[in-house]
Order: structure tokens, then C-alpha cells, then sequence
């Protein structure tokens, strides 16, 4: 490096922090120092397990998770519509009732009507067989 080079270079660097000193070191009782070796031989480092059976029970809880909310969504789902289709017969089913009531209904007040139109005249004493014991009664006796 010239001496521009190593001027220019000073310049650029930003200020220099002030450098602390360090405590010098000193050899610890019993440390390699007093045993006058420098290396030992260490045993290996053991080798890590295999993540992979962790990883795949992982996986298979996260996907039989999913599957099992998959089932239960389309189980609620089809149920829901169920329900709702039901619904809708029961409501058929209510107004069928309802019209019937009004037929019936109608039919009970124009059945006077009806019958003096074709003649018929109200029973003064009608006379009616009893169906527990067979025998003929008269409409007073019941």
C-alpha cells in the first residue's frame, strides 16, 4: 500500500473506539498446564436421533385432524340440509291441514242447506240401533 493509499484510507475509516485492556491470563490449577499434556482424546459426540418419525407422527395427527374436520363439516352440512327439506314437508304438510279444516268447516255449515234443498226434513224422534248391545233406540232413550 502506498502512502496516499494508507492516508486515504485513515480518513475513510470512521473514529476508532478506545481499545479496553484485558486481564492477562493465568493457567487454572489442575488445567492441561500441570498435567503436561496439551490434548486429550475425547470420545465422539453422540449422533442425533432421526427427526423423521417425529416429523411423520406430526403429519399424520395434522392430517388426520384435517380429515376428521372434513367429515364432521359434511356430515353437519348434509344434516343441515336434511333438516331444512323436513322443515319445508312439515310446513306442506301444516297448510295440506289447514285447507282440509276450511273444507271440512264449510262443508259443515252448507250441509243444512244442502239437505233442504233436496228435500229432506229434520227427524222429530229419530230412532238410532245401538252398536254395544244391537237393539233399537229411540233418539230420547240414548
Amino acid at each position: 500500500m502506498s502512502a496516499t493509499n494508507a492516508a486515504t484510507a485513515r480518513a475513510v475509516r470512521p473514529a476508532e473506539l478506545p481499545r479496553t485492556r484485558r486481564a492477562p491470563l493465568t493457567a487454572i490449577s489442575g488445567g492441561a498446564a500441570q498435567r503436561g499434556r496439551r490434548l486429550d482424546v475425547v470420545r465422539a459426540p453422540l449422533h442425533a436421533k432421526s427427526r423423521v418419525p417425529f416429523f411423520v407422527l406430526c403429519a399424520t395427527l395434522m392430517i388426520g385432524s384435517l380429515v376428521a374436520v372434513l367429515v364432521l363439516n359434511t356430515t353437519l352440512a348434509r344434516g343441515s340440509y336434511e333438516m331444512s327439506q323436513l322443515q319445508g314437508d312439515v310446513a306442506q304438510t301444516a297448510q295440506d291441514v289447514q285447507v282440509l279444516e276450511e273444507g271440512l268447516s264449510a262443508a259443515e255449515t252448507d250441509l243444512p242447506d244442502k239437505a233442504r234443498s233436496l228435500g229432506m226434513v229434520p227427524a222429530e224422534n229419530p230412532t238410532m240401533v245401538s252398536v254395544r248391545t244391537g237393539k233399537v233406540v229411540k233418539g230420547t232413550d240414548q
